[in-house]
């Protein structure tokens, strides 16, 4: 009988949990169930410890090899050597580990969520106690303003709303009651169950407590959550395989050379191992990942300068391959904010301006209406006004929110709204409205006169209003007219009045069943975000689908869709019709359909496991616990920031500082910035190991002496690393990034051209040097001032690389040039490190350098001259080509 508890009698209930409705259970048998079930708690989940944490950022191919050449020079007795690299690894680690987001806290989001107290019926008796407490069979009183503390099948409703949007999405609270319903009745449409972590809007109920804790629907997305696993970004796969291929790579290259050494080149076993370590630390690009997470971070420093907060700094450059967004739609891409837009009186139509609860905005009558103020209108306003249970307010931030039921709530916005005078009434009695009868009634005066208001479902006043034999209905018109706001996605309420006796001090149900009069409909919207539909088409412009995948209802779904420009107002899917799918057919309806309506939790999941199978770098918006489990699912997860619940926020990957769904549209701006960044950062950084795995590879080959030692290999790379490679992170967004398609998450990080550009750089520094390095040999170089020369040598080539790096083809020299200011900057830094290696005597002793006149400093500088006009000459014959092959 579990989870159907909707579709089972309430005598059928108490019998299957063995309790009493009226007295509730027993405080010894509570007891003895709250001992075998548990406390109404969600359990904890184990972390790691912060060592295991950091341990982990060791777990890298290309760190091993970094661990094993150091073990080789201590072994070998090359202590600094094997001190350099060991803080290179460290050092890589901290920077991993700083950087990496460590606050897994949707447990105890999901913690706060629920009710602190309930009140329980024990012994016969109304107690308040502990909500953890709540057993099984308890029955539990519910009140207004109460947060549900548990699963409960209701036993009485009245005039019971329940405000579920957390959990199921529903944009309006829900009316609940006490009859059965079919056992195949989704989670959102069961109006005889409430639900753990949601909370009472209006009216009371009773009823019994059928799940706790962990078997609470909260409690299944907090446990779908925990089985949940965050996936790898697509830029730390690749760096991944590309680290295996480069580690593979070196491995085998020093081995052969190794070999070829010893056997054919008479090197000595020890000499040589020192070359090969050589090797393998000037190969292996051991500060990428280093400035990997720099460049991460700067892109995180920029995003939250534009509201987006990244909580996973991979989730930078996850954005910029994001080829499907998955959103839901109340307060995501609505505005969560229940706005009257239509008002249709007997004798006019009109348009109402401005969205959400703000009052800012006019009532302006359509063109056949006039304007002249309509005593019609005057007084169906008064009636929404009078006949009202919510209270408007502005909080200290300037927010506009609502206190009761929004749709009441928006009547008052409305209202205010008007620059007619109405008449202020004061409620003598009242009808509470009731999903029962539909409808609210109030007895009100003003002025010693007193009139009956109602407003409610249209089908129920259409009713009253034909028995008023003193005023002509046109039910078939109204109906019409109903219908036409429906199919539009509004939510429709009518209004009517009636004059009463000024003696008359009460109201009953049957004070409405004759002499009513009818005064209009209104037609009620949540709104979409204008910004929304503007981040739509750009979205698609840059070849990202948008899908909305929502709890609400199809029709609403497919109207709100149609104005966003998602989908084409006519098709959508249901959970249930979901539920029902084979998981072939599943992926055909995630490819082609974009609305998605009445979906659970678990066809979120399922949606965005689909898209994923079929290679899709799958973006979910969401603001309510029913997004959490997809959201942590998704290779981005983004909540919203001031309407989502801290589960989703901790779920995700990144937050929405303003709820405004434009932001995602610069995010992805950011996201397509940083990958290209880091492209360019890749393609800066590889020639230095290039070039000195050439250098270590020729030595070896031809029997020459080694120009660098490994300790000086490992410093050009990471000091290059670390300053020069900064300065590409701070690039601008690259003309056109927004309108061409997401990158193919399969396509190869480094591109033929980029593999050529590399291979040809490191070629030129690396046998440049060499050569260099022999022909100053014959002009009586030698020693530390030898090694010197050659270290800048490096160094300057890297540096004006950098410099044809900041555009992949264009002229270096363009207008953009002084732009980026932190490119100057750290050349500077460079330099400046540079003369204290050269001049500072303690890192002469460690690196073996050697201080060098002005004249020695023009080798270097031709150099990197050298290598920047060659590379220039290579990047416009290379873009002439391109152009001409179109």
């Amino acid at each position: 009988m579990e989870n159907q508890w909707h579709a089972t009698t309430i005598d059928n209930v108490e019998s299957a949990l063995h309790t009493n409705q009226t007295t509730g259970l027993e405080t010894k048998e509570a007891n003895r169930r709250l001992h075998e079930n548990g406390r109404n708690e969600l359990p904890e989940r184990k972390k790691d410890s912060e060592l295991k944490k950091f341990i982990l950022h060791f777990n890298d191919v290309l760190i091993y090899v970094l661990l094993a050449a150091a073990l080789i020079t201590a072994l070998l007795g090359h202590y600094i050597d094997t001190s350099v690299i060991l803080l290179v690894t460290i050092i890589n680690a901290f920077i991993g580990y700083i950087q990496e987001s460590q606050a897994e806290k949707a447990l105890t989001g999901i913690k706060a969520m629920l009710s602190l107290s309930a009140n329980v019926r024990r012994n016969g008796e109304r107690l308040e106690m502990e909500a953890a407490e709540v057993v099984v069979g308890d029955v539990v009183v519910l009140s207004a303003g109460d947060k549900v503390p548990a699963d409960i099948r209701l036993i009485e409703a009245h005039n019971l709303r329940v405000e579920e949007s957390a959990l199921t999405g529903e944009s309006t609270a829900v009316d609940k009651q006490t009859d059965v319903l079919d056992t195949d009745t989704v989670l959102n449409d069961r109006t005889n169950m409430v639900f753990s972590g949601t909370s009472v809007a209006a009216g009371s109920g009773v009823g019994i407590v059928t799940a706790t804790g962990p078997a609470t629907e909260l409690g299944k997305i907090n446990e779908a959550m925990a089985a949940v696993e965050y996936t790898q970004t697509p830029l730390l796969r690749q760096i991944a395989a590309f680290g295996k291929t480069i580690a593979l790579f070196v491995v085998g290259i020093a081995v052969v050379m190794f070999l070829f050494g010893y056997l054919f080149r008479g090197f000595a076993a020890g000499e040589l191992l020192l070359s090969v370590i050589a090797l393998a630390v000037a190969a292996i690009p051991e500060g990428l990942p280093a400035i990997l997470s720099i460049i991460l971070a700067v892109g995180v420093k920029r995003m939250a300068r534009r509201n987006a907060i990244i909580r996973s700094l991979p989730s930078v450059e996850t954005l910029g391959s994001v080829s499907v967004i998955c959103s839901d739609k109340t307060g995501t891409l609505t505005k969560n904010e229940m706005t009257v837009t239509t008002v249709e009186t007997t004798t006019g139509s009109y348009s109402v301006t401005g969205t959400g609860y703000a009052p800012e905005g006019e009532i302006v009558p359509n063109a056949e209406t006039g304007n002249e103020a309509s005593p019609v209108l005057e007084r169906f306003l008064a009636c929404v006004q009078t006949c009202n249970d919510a209270s408007l307010r502005q909080d200290d931030d300037g927010q506009w929110t609502i206190d009761g039921d929004p749709t009441d709530g928006c009547f008052l916005t409305l209202v205010r709204k008007t620059t007619l005078d109405l008449p202020r009434y004061t409620v003598v009695s009242k009808i509470p409205f009731d999903s029962e009868y539909k409808y609210m009634a109030v007895l009100a005066e003003t002025n010693g006169k007193r009139v009956l208001f109602v407003k409610g479902a249209p089908d129920q006043i259409f009713a009253m209003a034909e028995q008023n034999s003193d005023v002509p209905f046109d039910r078939v018109h109204w109906e019409k007219q109903m219908s036409a706001r429906a199919n539009s996605g509004e939510r429709v309420l009518a209004a009517g009045y009636k004059e009463m006796p000024a003696q008359a001090d009460s109201i009953g149900h049957h004070d409405l069943a004759k002499g009513v009069t009818f005064l209009g409909l209104a037609g009620i919207v949540d709104p979409p975000r204008e910004e929304a539909i503007a981040a739509v088409q750009a979205c698609k412009k840059a070849g990202i689908q948008v899908k909305m995948i929502t709890g609400d209802h199809g029709d609403t779904a497919k109207a709100i869709g149609k104005q966003l420009g998602i989908g084409d107002g006519a098709k959508a899917l249901t959970g249930k019709e979901l539920d029902q799918m084979s998981d072939e057919e599943l992926d055909e309806a995630a490819t082609n359909t974009h609305i998605f309506a009445r979906t659970s939790p678990e066809n979120k999941l399922r949606l965005v496991k689909s898209l994923q199978k079929q290679g899709h770098i799958c973006a979910m918006t969401g603001d309510g616990v029913n997004d959490a489990a997809a959201l942590k699912r998704a290779d981005i997860g983004v909540a919203m920031g001031i309407k989502g619940t801290e589960v989703t926020k901790d779920a995700a990957k990144m937050v929405l500082a303003d709820d405004n769904f434009q932001t995602i549209v610069h995010a992805v701006e950011e996201g397509r910035r940083v990958y290209d960044n880091v492209k360019k950062t890749i393609l800066f950084i590889l020639p230095t190991n290039g070039a000195g795995g050439i250098l270590i590879v020729a030595s070896i080959f031809l029997g020459m002496s080694m120009p660098l030692t490994p300790v000086q290999i490992l410093w050009v790379n990471m000091v290059v690393a670390i300053t020069v490679s900064l300065g590409l992170a701070f690039e601008q967004l690259e003309r056109g990034a927004m309108q061409r398609p997401p990158r193919d998450p399969k396509a190869k990080l480094l591109s033929p051209y980029y593999l050529f550009r590399i291979t040809a750089v490191s070629a030129m520094i690396g046998i440049g040097t060499l050569w260099m390095n022999h022909f100053m040999q014959t002009r009586g170089y030698e020693g530390s001032t030898l090694q010197t020369i050659i270290l800048q040598m490096f160094v300057m080539a890297q540096l004006f690389y950098m410099f044809n790096c900041r555009s992949e083809l264009d002229f270096a020299f363009n207008r953009s040039f002084f732009q980026n200011k932190v490119a100057f900057a750290v050349a500077f830094l460079l330099l400046l490190l540079q003369l204290a290696l050269t001049y500072i005597p303690f890192m002469n002793t460690v690196f073996q350098t050697t201080p060098l006149t002005v004249g020695q400093w023009a080798i270097p500088i031709l150099m990197g001259l050298f290598v920047f006009t060659v590379v220039e000459i290579e990047k416009r014959i290379t873009k002439t080509l391109s152009q001409n092959s179109r």
